[in-house]
């Protein structure tokens, strides 16, 4: 039994009714008295019994020379806390720690009623634990009376800052008396919270770090747990039903996961409850206090849970989401395995997130054992063992169980009465789930491309320079050659010419494709080589131009068993290509093209020239106007063919004594374009 002569009697006796037989080292470094009085920043992993820890430390300010406190009034400690549920958490620490002591403890917590609160604190308390939040409403409208206050307690630091408290913690910090000690305890010390220190607390505070926060806990085995996408809470459930524990938590990332996760597993006969922040404050309580009272097996939580909640006998820990990061996946894990107690947490990995749990496990120094759920055969063979190993089955029968017993074998053969019993015990629990068939968790499909085998070099007469690239060039070469791609092997472009690796299968179906010259699109040729070429000596240019669309369609050549379309202008070759090939979908209209560009800059060329001829000239090259008899012989000849498009009727009517040449004024009857054209009647009639 470890001695407590050096804390307080009423101290001492609280942690040997509790059945501490010694203190933690975190327990341990905040007691001793050379740190009495100053203040402290606390960084230790996650389990490690910091909540008793800084009750212990503040006792020396709190209590008199007898162990005990005065009469309740203003707060003597504040306690802050980032969330409801690990608030409620220590002040039912408090109440056990100094329940010798006479403490009176009062709660200010987001979700609960602000004026029973009131009501309480109006009373008096010597200890005053609550959230940010909730805690600035109070002193903001005088209800919590600060000027008696001797110490302040952060508990989780570093969590309150992630969650956006930093403002009302430095309300809170700057309404409390200069000559207070704050306490600052946290898993992690990142930047936040070192400023924080550094503002708030005294110049002689001293840093106390105890193990490693990113450190394996050592009574906490980690397991990695391969399944396929749609098994996850097949997986869930099997390992619910093959480690029957008394305390399961499941962690899920989000509410809606929560709530089908605790759906599922009550339909299939769990004792579940949820925790999650669209709960309100007495539902989440009830889900706390249901665990307590093992009147509930499995809690399914998001990452609301994942701080400083501490549930006796919670053993196994299941991740059905990956956690966002490692910091969450070690304060997630830390639910169990505290306080000496062992624990396991497993980690739900479906499909290929594989790489990703291998970066959190790396991140946070973890070292996990990879496998697969167990399997229905397992589960059930888990059950039998679980029976045959009872310590019932080898205890002495009272008398009233022996004659129970000589009637149930009456008539019945004992491997009756077993398989009823294994029947009964079946019905009881959970059947377990089917699961697909995975992979060993040690085998990884990593395998890159096997040898390509025997081969010939070829030269392409494309480069950088030509803007060639592979990913045209393949599908290029396929089409040409007629070879499929895995008979392609590797392509090195060069800037001057692309090398390209055939398989010598292949090769001699591919010159019958090409013939001897070896031709493919646009005249790009291919040239043999009598080994591996050296590709170091190869001309070095400049690097490639920006790729564009025009560069693959300009060789891709025409469609298989469709003869070339010679009439097709450069414009519209390049334009079709470009809109077929490149545009991708919702991204707007396509670049002009480089033809385009071309024609406009020639036409534009063209009117200079035209303006810098001489005037007579000019008139020279003015195309004559056509006589009256042209034009009615025009008309005509229009009027008779049905292909051609008609005019309206007052348009076409012409009088006598007008000029041939003599500009008409159009849409005389007001209908413009829009009126209806009509054919000339025929003359045969």
């Amino acid at each position: 039994m470890q001695d407590f002569s050096a804390l307080p009697k009423t101290l001492a006796a609280a942690l040997s009714q509790k059945g501490y037989s010694g203190l933690t080292p975190v327990q341990e470094a905040v007691s001793e008295e050379a740190l009495a009085g100053k203040d402290l920043l606390v960084s230790a992993q996650t389990g490690s019994g910091k909540t008793v820890g800084f009750g212990l430390a503040m006792a020396e300010e709190l209590l008199d020379k007898d162990g005990r406190f005065g009469r309740p009034a203003a707060p003597l400690a504040v306690v802050i806390a980032p969330t409801r549920e690990l608030a409620l958490q220590v002040r039912r620490e408090f109440d056990w720690l100094f329940a010798e002591a006479g403490i009176v403890t009062a709660s200010a917590v987001g979700g609960m009623d602000m004026r029973t609160e009131r009501r309480t604190l109006e009373r008096g308390a010597h200890v005053v634990i609550g959230t940010p939040g909730r805690l600035r409403d109070h002193i903001s409208r005088g209800v919590i009376d600060l000027s008696d206050l001797r110490t302040v307690v952060l508990d989780e630091a570093d969590e309150m800052l992630d969650m956006g408290f930093a403002e009302d913690l430095e309300y809170i910090l700057d309404q409390t008396p200069k000559n207070r000690r704050t306490l600052m305890f946290s898993a992690t010390v990142p930047r936040g919270i070192a400023k924080l220190a550094q503002t708030y607390q005294k110049e002689d505070a001293q840093r106390i770090k105890v193990g490693s926060a990113e450190a394996q806990h050592s009574d906490i085995t980690y397991s990695a747990l391969n399944v396929a996408p749609s098994d996850v809470e097949k997986a869930i459930i099997n390992l619910l039903c093959y480690h029957d524990v008394q305390t399961a938590i499941v962690f899920a990332n989000t509410r809606s996961m929560v709530a089908r996760l605790t759906a599922k597993f009550s339909n299939r006969g769990f004792s579940v409850v949820s925790l999650s922040g669209e709960l309100s404050q007495a539902e989440r309580s009830n889900a706390m206090q249901a665990l307590r009272d093992r009147r509930a097996q499995v809690c399914v939580a998001t990452d609301v849970a994942a701080r400083g909640i501490d549930l006796p006998g919670l053993e196994l820990v299941i991740h059905a989401d990956l956690p966002s990061n490692s910091e969450t996946l070690l304060h997630r894990s830390g639910r169990t395995g505290r306080a000496g107690r062992k624990g396991t947490s497993i980690l739900i990995v479906p499909g290929r997130q594989r790489s990703k749990a291998q970066r959190l496990l790396k991140t946070a120094k973890l070292e996990a054992v990879w496998g697969v759920p167990p399997s229905a055969d397992e589960v059930f063979a888990r059950e039998e063992e679980r029976i045959i190993s009872n310590p019932a089955l080898d205890e002495l029968p009272s008398a009233e169980e022996t004659a129970f017993a000589e009637r149930l074998l009456k008539g019945r053969t004992p491997e009756q009465v077993a398989a009823a019993y294994l029947r009964l015990y079946r019905e009881r629990h959970s059947a377990p789930e089917i699961l697909s068939t995975m992979p060993e968790s040690e085998k990884r499909n990593t395998d890159r491309r096997a040898a390509f085998g025997p081969s010939t070099w070829f030269s392409l007469s494309l480069g950088r320079k030509q803007r060639a690239e592979p990913r045209w060039l393949l599908p290029m070469l396929c089409r040409n050659t007629g070879l499929s791609k895995d008979a392609i092997g590797a392509i090195r472009v060069q800037y001057q010419e692309t090398f390209v690796e055939i398989a010598n299968d292949a090769v001699p179906a591919m010159k019958q494709e090409l013939g001897a010259e070896l031709t493919i699109e646009q005249g790009a040729t291919l040239t043999e080589l009598a080994g591996t070429p050296d590709f170091d000596a190869s001309p070095k240019g400049p690097p490639a131009a920006p790729y564009s669309s025009g560069d693959a369609a300009k060789y891709r050549g025409p469609r298989s068993g469709k003869p070339p379309k010679a009439a097709r202008g450069s414009e519209h070759s390049d334009q079709d290509t470009q809109n077929a090939f490149a545009r991708p979908k919702g991204k707007g209209k396509p670049a002009e093209s480089t033809s385009k560009k071309r024609a406009s800059k020639d036409k534009s060329k063209q009117g200079k020239a035209l303006q810098a001829q001489p005037t007579s000239e000019l008139a020279k090259a003015k195309p004559q106007p056509a006589t009256a008899d042209e034009k009615q012989q025009k008309r005509d000849k229009n009027a008779s063919d049905p292909s051609k498009p008609l005019r309206a009727r007052k348009a076409l009517q012409k009088t006598n004594n007008k000029a041939s040449n003599a500009p008409r004024s159009k849409n005389k009857n007001g209908k413009g374009g829009e009126a209806r054209p009509f054919r000339k009647p025929s003359k045969r009639n």
